[in-house]
């Protein structure tokens, strides 16, 4: 960097905001494709894509053909009060792809605001506060969405607006889960929805929170049928799901468009960010027309939506059909995943490789324990960023690798990566006793 822009930060933004890389901290100053140059010149592989968002990739020309139409004509921003055509055609296509019947959409400024807003919703519609949760997940951080998220690290306040009841994840290395075949999984789920719903909730529970594969925790997820097991006894009630596909969204799981798909169920409301702007602010909610249209005062939102930022959606999700990048994913990423568990298995240090399509990851302990080593896993983390590839860090004892590369890369690009990753592993394998 030619100043001290590290310090510059320090100076001025809070120290509650994580930065990577310490005091080696890099700044992105230039993009192509599924690689990113720092202000020192170095060009790097990125799988993390600004945290699964820059799903697309860099430079895409059918991106900024779009919003550069769009700028053109000199309007930015109307809000919501007057039509928005841009803004219409994205929810069209939204509501044909959340394979809800006559779904309504709602659009936002991000993911955190598309739970929030989603809350609204679904604590309307019932006219209760309760909702339950997983625990280990992630849902923001604004005021209602940190009382929906069990994760420790993430929390940083125990006032609510929610009375909130927790079931368990399906972390597979430690925990109630921990050893149980996916049919014993979903069984015992099930027991702690049902007994959590007769002792701890006053019984008009409104909806149900879930992420199809958990993104801050770690990329966990639940046996495939998981969310229906759960939808077949939350309708005995007439509680709602909602699906968090903040970070499964728009193909990245490979098998399916969206995350849920993989559980035989479609839910009452569904959140979305992150990757369906490629960088650009976008999020939303599509759900239900009952559900949606529960909020019994005038709400809007100013940003949400606006003309610039629904160009580039609509330009995003042209180009994942166009070019079939949800194929793409499973393709690439099946490479990624064999190669690292493959690995794996001469890695002591390494408890578990999981993931589907471009959302991977690897979990790191103490070789012969499934004791967190958040040590080792900075180690790998700083050994990727020195053999070019960025990666991501998460787990609710921050020992787990993530890795979200843009739907775009290629198969000769995924090979790079793994070989990077893969000797970032051996290297600090040896280095741990």
């Amino acid at each position: 960097m030619t100043d001290d822009l590290l310090a510059r930060h320090q100076a001025v933004l809070p120290s509650w905001m994580p930065i990577y890389y310490g005091d080696e901290a890099i700044e992105i100053v230039s993009g192509s494709g599924r690689h990113v140059t720092d202000a020192n010149g170095r060009t790097y592989l990125d799988f993390f894509g600004g945290v699964l968002t820059t799903m697309i990739g860099y430079d895409i020309p059918e991106i900024r053909a779009a919003v550069e139409e769009q700028i053109r004509t000199g309007v930015a921003h109307t809000s919501t009060l007057y039509l928005i055509r841009q803004q219409v055609e994205l929810a069209e296509k939204v509501a044909r792809l959340s394979g809800i019947p006559d779904a309504r959409v709602f659009f936002t400024n991000s993911g955190t605001e598309a739970n929030e807003a989603a809350m609204l919703m679904a604590t309307n519609v019932r006219k209760s506060n309760q909702i339950l949760a997983i625990k280990n997940s992630y849902h923001g951080r604004t005021f209602a969405t940190m009382a929906i998220t069990g994760h420790r690290s993430w929390s940083s306040s125990s006032l609510s607006p929610l009375q909130v009841s927790w079931l368990p994840s399906g972390d597979r290395v430690r925990g109630r889960m921990a050893g149980l075949s996916d049919g014993d999984q979903i069984d015992v789920a099930i027991d702690e929805l049902r007994e959590t719903l007769a002792t701890v909730t006053a019984g008009d529970v409104a909806a149900l929170i879930a992420e199809p594969i958990q993104g801050v925790g770690g990329f966990v997820s639940a046996p495939d049928g998981m969310l229906g097991a759960y939808k077949k006894v939350l309708d005995e009630t007439g509680i709602l799901l909602i699906a968090d596909e903040v970070q499964t969204g728009w193909g990245r799981t490979g098998e399916h468009f969206w995350g849920y798909q993989a559980h035989d169920v479609v839910p009452d409301l569904i959140t979305f960010a992150k990757g369906i702007g490629n960088g650009f602010a976008l999020g939303g909610v599509a759900g239900r027309a009952d559900v949606m249209n529960a909020v019994p005062a005038i709400s809007f939102s100013t940003f949400g939506g606006n003309p610039i930022s629904s160009a580039a959606g609509n330009a995003v999700i042209d180009y994942v059909l166009n070019h079939d990048l949800q194929a793409n994913a499973l393709r690439v990423g099946t490479i990624l995943l064999d190669g690292l568990r493959e690995a794996a298995g001469s890695l002591p240090i390494v408890a578990e490789v999981r993931g589907r399509g471009l959302m991977l990851a690897v979990e790191l302990v103490r070789p012969g324990t499934t004791e967190p080593d958040s040590a080792a896993t900075l180690r790998v983390f700083d050994e990727c960023r020195k053999n070019g590839l960025l990666v991501g860090k998460g787990g609710l004892y921050n020992n787990v690798l993530r890795m979200g590369p843009p739907l775009t890369l290629t198969e000769e690009e995924a090979r790079e990566g793994l070989a990077a990753l893969v000797a970032a592993l051996r290297t600090v394998n040896a280095e741990t006793p």
